[in-house]
């Protein structure tokens, strides 16, 4: 599964590089639906895409932390690891998307509300993970160690971001149940755009998670 990962050719970079290029340019100018977010509806290609690519990242680095704890094998542990770097830098960007994207929503750029509590909890759980990793010097006492907590940190995320958010029914959070100011609502203009950046944003996340991989084995090799 590992080098299923590493991908070989350019066919889906190149995939990733045009669906992107297609969502920045094209989501501009298609009619988005006459809602109270008005034209900040766009950010919905970019903010949203951020946070699926994130989700594919934090998945993937979940899945090879319980793979490595089952043949402690320092490649799942790298694959682990990365995809937990790449779903961080993902979480942050779209944070920061998201505040702007409030900011002309609600007038302010952080509003207390569970959707984006819960985020922020999620990230620093996966910051608290970085920091473990850094603290222990001993490669395979980190490895275990990282994926025991990067297992827990998942689990720790789906509940904040997902499952907390929605059990409130106060969150005022675009797209989510219950809530009270604003739903969001694609178009068929606003679709056509919509899933080709979420897949554009998920491939992007795999790409970058394979170049940090080449670079880290680059690395152990120099050490050695």
């Amino acid at each position: 599964m590992t080098n299923r990962l590493l991908i070989k050719g350019l066919w889906w970079k190149a995939l990733a590089f045009l669906l992107l290029l297609y969502a920045v340019i094209y989501g501009f100018f298609i009619p988005v639906p006459d809602t109270m977010i008005g034209g900040s509806m766009r950010n919905v290609f970019y903010h949203v895409g951020m946070w699926f690519g994130m989700t594919a990242m934090l998945t993937t680095s979940f899945i090879f932390s319980i793979r490595y704890l089952r043949g402690f094998k320092e490649k799942e542990d790298l694959v682990a690891v990365e995809a937990a770097n790449v779903g961080v830098l993902f979480g942050i960007l779209g944070l920061i998307t998201g505040m702007i994207w409030a900011k002309n929503t609600w007038g302010a750029f952080w509003v207390r509300d569970p959707k984006l509590d819960g985020a922020a909890v999620g990230m620093f759980i996966y910051l608290a993970y970085m920091v473990l990793r850094g603290s222990i010097d001993d490669t395979h006492k980190r490895a275990k160690v990282a994926a025991v907590f990067n297992i827990f940190a998942f689990i720790l995320w789906i509940v904040f971001v997902m499952v907390l958010p929605r059990m409130s029914g106060s969150t005022i959070h675009p797209g989510q149940d219950g809530a009270p100011v604003m739903a969001l609502k694609l178009s068929s203009d606003t679709r056509i755009v919509f899933y080709p950046a979420m897949l554009g944003w998920i491939l992007l996340g795999f790409w970058i998670m394979n170049i940090r991989i080449r670079i880290r084995k680059i690395g152990i090799r120099h050490e050695a």
